[in-house]
């Protein structure tokens, strides 16, 4: 039985935002094979890969990205994803644009699911990097049915104590030109999309 060291990437069937001069569906696999890579290499956590509103190709896709094994299914939302992966205590869900992200910041939210409802990462942007649910869902939460674009000041008004919601340390998605600035060429990892960043 799984309990709280499930994580799922959720990844959109389609994408949007891409740099200039990109293919949007090779950057959407680009940021999902390195986010991937990111939450595989956690220690003591199971990782799968929920793509919303995908259909069997896109699935296929998604999971040649993946180690063998990695479970890789359809939702409709970050909520079904979280349902689907089966964990008994708590999931984390992760969008599939932040291949940068440290994996520290995903253990931390593990940690505060222990007394809150929800544990979030938010984004530079006013969205969310990453949603960690409490088993089983409150129901307030799952009213809400938080997802990646849900604002933080949303939560925050749906709660119905004080620390229901719990905030982990910020970090940045890869939505816009903007955004780009922000990935460090020293740091190790998300080379998938370094290379198409640099035209390979």
């Amino acid at each position: 039985m799984i309990d709280r060291r499930v994580v799922v990437l959720v990844v959109p069937a389609v994408g949007t935002w891409a740099p200039p001069g990109r293919e949007p569906e090779a950057w959407r696999l680009a940021l999902a094979e390195d986010t991937y890579e990111v939450l595989a290499a956690l220690d003591l956590v199971e990782v799968a890969v929920a793509v919303v509103g995908g259909d069997a190709a896109g699935l296929a896709a998604i999971a040649a990205l993946t180690w063998p094994g990695t479970p890789v299914y359809a939702a409709d939302s970050v909520l079904d994803a979280v349902d689907k992966a089966g964990a008994t205590a708590a999931t984390v869900a992760v969008s599939h644009d932040v291949p940068d992200l440290p994996g520290l910041l995903i253990g931390k939210l593990f940690r505060a699911l222990s007394s809150a409802d929800i544990a979030v990462t938010p984004a530079e942007d006013g969205s969310l990097c990453a949603i960690g649910v409490r088993r089983p869902v409150a129901p307030w939460v799952a009213a809400a049915d938080p997802a990646f674009d849900t604002p933080l000041g949303t939560l925050e008004h749906l709660k119905p104590r004080r620390h229901a919601v719990a905030l982990g340390p910020g970090w940045h998605r890869l939505r816009s030109g903007a955004d780009l600035a922000r990935l460090d060429p020293g740091l190790e990892g998300w080379d998938a999309t370094r290379a198409l960043l640099r035209g390979k």
